[in-house]
């Protein structure tokens, strides 16, 4: 029992010793699964700025848990009675995605693992191109969204130096962003991809 106990604190010390602690920044490319009623999706760009640890897990596996404020949401057309409308939708969440990479070579690496998301911010805006005139416009609507986001991310890095490298990933969203009642079409999703840059210390 001792040495089962010795075993399992020079392992965790290792892990520890082991972890490198790092930021990234990037550019996101978001849309919204189709919605009823709207012609034309578009995707929205925003941005994603955080931190992350990386642990090694095996010889050529690790895992890294991040804390990401991320931008999502989407545009979209919509003509209604013979006039043109436009709708943009920004949905800003803080994240954790939680990735487990596959080291294919020192400097290059394939990832896949769960995201989840706390929406803390939602605006929108409706209007009319054909008047020019704005319909309708929100600085906070997430009282009548989802709070909370889950998607699966899939993705693979490069790194240059040790310390620099570019990242690149693709979120699924599998939680409706309306809640319950608020949405009478089909659930309506959050997708997103991401491409950054990443700084270990």
């Amino acid at each position: 029992m001792k040495k089962l106990f010795l075993g399992a604190a020079i392992a965790m010390s290792s892990l520890t010793f082991a972890q490198q602690f790092g930021i990234k920044a990037g550019m996101n490319v978001s849309s919204l699964s189709t919605e009823e009623g709207l012609d034309d999706q578009k995707s929205k760009i925003g941005f994603n700025a955080g931190v992350f640890m990386n642990a090694p897990l095996a010889e050529n596996f690790s895992i890294q848990p991040e804390l990401l404020y991320s931008q999502y949401g989407d545009k979209a057309n919509a003509t209604i009675a013979g006039n043109e409308y436009s709708y943009s939708r920004k949905l800003d969440y803080v994240t954790l995605p939680v990735m487990f990479q596959y080291n294919a070579t020192p400097s290059f690496y394939l990832e896949a693992g769960p995201e989840f998301g706390l929406l803390v911010s939602a605006k929108n805006k409706v209007k009319n191109e054909t008047s020019g005139q704005t319909i309708s416009e929100s600085d906070n609507y997430k009282d009548d969204l989802n709070g909370f986001n889950f998607g699966l991310g899939l993705g693979a890095g490069y790194y240059f130096t040790p310390n620099v490298g570019l990242t690149a990933r693709y979120v699924a969203g599998f939680t409706d962003i309306y809640k319950d009642g608020q949405n009478s079409g089909d659930a309506v999703k959050n997708n997103v991809f991401q491409v950054g840059l990443a700084y270990k210390f």
